[in-house]
């Protein structure tokens, strides 16, 4: 089986809401992030991923709402773990949600999960989504804790941080957290999990995790939309299919379908 792309497109409402936001034309305004969607539907996207913030900086509940409804394309639905956010994916009924931290602060997402720390409510979170027909993945950095936490939890998938990897500036540094991915991906397949990953990738350093076993589905955004820029995001996302092909045929052999 191929490994997967999910097509990110939140800086697509970045761009939108640097001039719209908060103005009652930011719905119907450009770019469009359901226009977005359709673009990476047609470069060969395997599923979406948006994320609606507590503070709504870019996707707004209207572009979930829209995208679910239009794009025949899998849904991933990134989200904080509190009341509003489960509420909102209850109505939204995404294929997946996949939970992360959130600090006001931060400019994107930064760092994994502390599924080990705040474990109580994480599984109460990952059951109430579950139930509600919604397969959760938790977004943890590739520390073994985490993948065994993750696994007590409940949820069915984990996404690998690699916001390390892409930030390694040595070759010891970037081979260091080759090793550390690899150990949490054979943890997290050991335990029956599946493995994705995500956070930096780019069209320069996505070949220095085909070292990296059990990949299912790798998420980027950040990267295709840059690219996006000069050549559309159709073909960006085209391109970047076609780099993914190279993951080792042997590795992708052992993964798990996806259930």
């Amino acid at each position: 089986m191929p490994l997967l792309l999910g097509v990110n497109i939140d800086h697509i409402a970045t761009l939108r809401q640097a001039r719209y936001a908060h103005t009652p034309e930011a719905a119907n305004a450009e770019p469009s992030p359901l226009v977005a969607a359709f673009d990476a539907l047609e470069g060969g996207a395997d599923s979406l991923t948006i994320h609606v913030r507590g503070d709504r900086r870019h996707m707004q509940d209207a572009d979930a709402f829209r995208i679910r409804a239009a794009v025949p394309l899998p849904l991933n639905f990134e989200m904080g773990v509190t009341a509003e956010m489960i509420t909102i994916a209850l109505a939204l009924k995404p294929d997946f949600a996949c939970l992360v931290p959130e600090s006001r602060e931060e400019i994107t997402t930064e760092g994994g999960l502390d599924v080990a720390g705040r474990f109580a409510p994480t599984r109460d979170a990952v059951a109430q989504l579950q139930d509600g027909g919604i397969r959760v993945s938790l977004f943890i950095d590739p520390d073994l804790p985490q993948v065994e936490a993750a696994a007590r939890s409940g949820a069915r998938m984990i996404e690998l941080h690699t916001g390390c990897f892409a930030n390694a500036t040595t070759d010891a540094a970037r081979e260091a957290e080759i090793t550390r991915l690899t150990a949490a991906a054979r943890a997290g397949h050991a335990a029956g999990l599946q493995v994705n990953a995500g956070h930096g990738i780019n069209y320069t350093n996505i070949s220095g995790l085909w070292a990296v076993p059990y990949l299912m589905e790798l998420n980027i955004g950040h990267s295709i939309v840059a690219r996006a820029l000069r050549v559309g995001l159709t073909q960006a996302v085209r391109e970047m299919t076609q780099l993914m092909a190279g993951y080792p045929a042997d590795t992708a052999a052992a993964r798990p379908h996806s259930s």
